[in-house]
């Protein structure tokens, strides 16, 4: 891909992102420097909260730009939506063992949305783009929940899993849109944008 002398700027501490990112063939440096602080209001719709986390991440960072950078900034939510007379809830990453498995447990059986936001900007514009996937588990056992979080340990990953893992392998059975957007970067729709932002 010609960048038509274009910097890329991931601004992301994922290794998950900077793996799919390499793998579109273009260079680009990791700057994670930033200065937002990750919060929201309990009010705010689920949807929307990914946007607000990537263009707060893309505005944090932690110096102006130049005029031949694109800053790339994201944020990846696993949104549990109501079911069955039960809330939604947005599940971030676990703090502890204990709350991994509640998350496993509540994931169990049930459709949930991975929504990730990306964030373009130069020092002339800005977009800020969406895409969701949605997920289907199969009923998990207790056993199949805390082998898995014993030996992989997610506490780094919302929802406490990753697809790309043996609780993918073994639990999913269904998704309905991008599989690298589950793992935590739409990789195609960004190819696309960014054709647009060196252009």
């Amino acid at each position: 891909m010609d960048l038509k002398g274009k910097r890329i700027i991931l601004g992301s501490n994922s290794p998950r992102r900077r793996e799919l990112l390499s793998g579109l063939n273009i260079d680009f440096e990791v700057d994670t420097d930033n200065h937002f602080e990750e919060h929201f209001s309990p009010e705010t719709p689920y949807d929307e909260v990914p946007r607000l986390m990537s263009e707060g991440k893309s505005h944090g960072f932690h110096r102006p730009l130049e005029k031949d950078e694109i800053l790339i900034t994201a944020d990846t939510m696993v949104i549990l939506p109501p079911a069955a007379g039960r809330p939604g809830e947005i599940l971030g990453k676990p703090r502890d063992r204990e709350d991994a498995i509640r998350m496993l447990r509540d994931l169990s059986g049930r459709e949930h949305h991975v929504t990730t936001a990306v964030t373009f900007r130069t020092t002339e514009r800005e977009e800020t783009f969406t895409d969701t996937t949605e997920v289907w588990f199969k009923e998990l056992t207790d056993q199949e929940i805390t082998y898995y979080i014993d030996t992989f340990r997610p506490y780094d990953k919302a929802g406490a899993y990753a697809i790309q893992e043996w609780i993918g392998y073994a639990g999913i059975t269904r998704i309905d849109g991008s599989y690298f957007n589950v793992v935590g970067f739409p990789v195609q729709r960004v190819y696309e944008t960014l054709l647009r932002f060196v252009c």
